[in-house]
């Protein structure tokens, strides 16, 4: 054989092997795409919640529950439960505290109290300040610094004695900025800390729209509220106040709807216990149970869907009774056009 036919077969046979590694090369890169597009997918169409369990007799919380020992339901169809953790979350958490009112809700003793629970929270644990009277004011952005905060709660804006509280601005600004700046990774909770529980709404937005941007944070709403002398007749008069309001087609909110939607707690305590409730509060968020799943329904439509988590037969056959509480559903990705 010449030089020249080898010379020539030698030329096509490495461009037949730059060819196959090349056309490798593109698949694997076509696959990895696509594997990146599913993952998106995934992420895009994953649903969270976070779940407490309470011993019914006890009231305590029931620990080292497993995925199995859940039932899931979408809009009455069993979902198959795909993420699982308890306690491995770090916490992204919005203190809201109420600058109106006859009384105080956050008094020297109960700012130093909450104080002092702040210092052992988790390192990678982020909180924000807002304070709200006719409008919100942001006051901390999120941080990790704990000190950072302390020196916060020594400039927060003075208490005004006027008598609405405008909830509904608060929570839609609070809510808004959850989904905004919070740690996607974290689970979320909005603390109010107030005297009372309901008040007439301040124009826009409205509660419906409240509700619907809470939702849309992946919220918990907590409430903490100090039962100071006199708190229970201000809540009492505030009550009747919304309640004429609402009757004159007046928007109100009640603070316990959104605390029930979305599977929170509402505390109240002595000024003397709050740094034990304002801890126990934080530890039960915090082992809550972290449950995602992938919903049987792939529309992308915005729609509203009820959730509805329960305790296998088995288990509680085993436990005893057990208390759920969650969010009672969700607002579906909507895609857009």
């Amino acid at each position: 054989m010449s030089k020249q036919i080898r010379a020539v077969l030698f030329s096509v046979l490495v461009l037949s092997l730059l060819t196959v590694v090349s056309l490798k090369a593109q698949n694997k890169e076509k696959k990895n795409n696509q594997n990146k597009g599913d993952d998106v997918n995934l992420n895009v169409d994953l649903v969270t919640l976070d779940a407490q369990v309470i011993r019914q007799n006890t009231s305590r919380i029931a620990w080292r529950l497993k995925q199995n020992d859940f039932v899931l339901f979408e809009d009455g169809v069993q979902q198959k439960i795909t993420n699982f953790s308890q306690d491995t979350l770090p916490l992204s958490m919005i203190l809201l505290i109420d600058r109106r009112g006859c009384l105080d809700p956050f008094s020297d003793k109960i700012r130093n109290a909450i104080t002092e629970n702040i210092k052992s929270l988790k390192k990678e644990d982020e909180i924000a300040v807002m304070t709200f009277a006719d409008k919100t004011n942001l006051v901390q952005r999120f941080t990790s610094d704990k000190n950072k905060i302390a020196e916060t709660f020594a400039k927060l804006p003075l208490h005004d004695e006027s008598d609405n509280h405008c909830f509904n601005v608060a929570f839609y600004d609070a809510a808004r900025y959850m989904r905004d700046s919070g740690n996607p990774q974290a689970r979320r909770v909005i603390i109010l800390l107030t005297a009372i529980t309901k008040g007439i709404n301040c124009g826009k937005p409205s509660s419906d729209d409240v509700t619907t941007e809470v939702l849309e944070s992946d919220s918990t709403v907590c409430a903490l509220i100090p039962q100071e002398k006199g708190q229970a007749i201000e809540n009492g008069v505030m009550h009747g106040i919304a309640g004429l309001g609402q009757a004159m087609g007046a928007g109100t909110l009640n603070v316990k709807s959104l605390i029930e939607e979305t599977g929170g707690e509402l505390v109240g305590a002595k000024p003397d216990n709050i740094e034990f409730m304002f801890d126990n509060l934080i530890t039960r968020i915090r082992t809550r149970y972290a449950i995602g799943f992938v919903s049987t329904n792939p529309k992308h439509d915005g729609v509203y869907r009820k959730l509805k988590l329960e305790i296998a037969p088995a288990t509680e056959k085993r436990e005893g009774k057990l208390i759920v509480k969650t969010r009672r559903g969700y607002l579906a990705v909507k895609d857009k056009k």
